[in-house]
This record gives C-alpha cells, sequence and structure tokens, in this order.
C-alpha cells in the first residue's frame, strides 16, 4: 500500500470482512479520484459517502495482512445469493490431467432461475469424450462448496478465447452460451 492510504474488503452488503474472507477492495486516501467528470451515476456507483473507492477488484487479506487480488466483482457469477469466483474454479479445474486449458463463466439455468457455473474446457488429448466431460464435473463437485459445483456442465472446445494480453475473454464464452440457449429453445419448439 502506499502511505496516507486505507485498504479494506467489504461484503456485497456493505459489511467490512476479516483475515481470509472473500469480497470488494475498497480503497481511499488523497490520491484517490473525486469522481468521473460529467458522470454522476458511474460517480456514484464508484465512491461512497465516506470517500472510499470500489474497486470492483475482489480478493482478501491474510492474517498478516497482505491483501491479494483474486477475480472481478463483475466477473462473479451469483447462484442463487452466493457468489462464485471463475478464477477459483479455473485454478481448480487446471490441476486435473484432463484438463489443458479452461475458462469458467456463469450461464443463466432457466429452471434454477439463477446463474450456474460452466466450464468450457481444452480437452488434453483424447478426453473429450462426454463420459470425460462428465468426470470432470465429479472430479471438480468433489473439491468445492455446494454452491460452487459444476451445474452447467462442461464443454469441449479447441481454445479459451484471450487477448494479446492472456485475459479470458469471458463476453465470447457468454455469447456462444446464449447461441447454444436459443438453439435448444428453437429445438425444444419443434
Amino acid at each position: 500500500m502506499f502511505p496516507n492510504m486505507t485498504a479494506k474488503y467489504m461484503s456485497p452488503d456493505g459489511e467490512e470482512l476479516g483475515p481470509g474472507e472473500p469480497g470488494e477492495l475498497w480503497l481511499a486516501g488523497p490520491n484517490v479520484f473525486k469522481g468521473y467528470w460529467k458522470n454522476e451515476p458511474a460517480t456514484k456507483d464508484a465512491l461512497t459517502a465516506d470517500g472510499f473507492f470500489k474497486t470492483g477488484d475482489v480478493g482478501f487479506q491474510d492474517k498478516e495482512h497482505n491483501f491479494y487480488i483474486t477475480d472481478r466483482v463483475k466477473e462473479l457469477i451469483k447462484y442463487k445469493g452466493f457468489q462464485v469466483a471463475p478464477a477459483e474454479l479455473e485454478g481448480k479445474l487446471m490441476d486435473h490431467p484432463g484438463v489443458n486449458d479452461v475458462a469458467v463463466i456463469g450461464v443463466y439455468d432457466a429452471d434454477q432461475h439463477t446463474e450456474v457455473p460452466r466450464a468450457y474446457v481444452v480437452p488434453a488429448p483424447g478426453k473429450d469424450r462426454p463420459q470425460d466431460a462428465e468426470a470432470i464435473v465429479q472430479w471438480l463437485n468433489g473439491k468445492v462448496a455446494h454452491h460452487k459445483k459444476l451445474r452447467g456442465g462442461v464443454r469441449f472446445v479447441d481454445e479459451v478465447p484471450k487477448s494479446a494480453a492472456g485475459k479470458i475473454l469471458r463476453r465470447l464464452l457468454k455469447d456462444a452460451a446464449k447461441e447454444e440457449a436459443s438453439q435448444t429453445k428453437v429445438k425444444a419448439k419443434l
């Protein structure tokens, strides 16, 4: 941190969180901007009344007050009121021997009326059969909390779309998921 800065992790309901509890990073200090130029609504969304800037970064602090950034608020999957960080699931999935690369997004499940995590996996050679997808789902489900399970399943892809800087382009995967959902609805009506 910089001198004269205050930082804290906050829950979605505005409660300050303790060590090990993930939340959004808020910063305050003399070098935090005063607001967006000619954009009062964005300023109100980004700054609190007491001068904290809501960074949009998700992370936690440890007991020694080291801060860690693990994801972005906009990328979080909201499953029945719980927040699921795609990066956490991606990190775990990379340990599976059938996974060469992976991206996780939230997809809307109309039956459950909520978002559910779905993994887009670049499979290891020969590991792209339906039973391999189910094995990945079951493997991960045994390693995560109930609300973090891959209820959206696994889709095999040739590559995970990434920017030149290596950032996962989740928007492209979300577009593909919407296209798949619309195709499923068309087939269901026929």
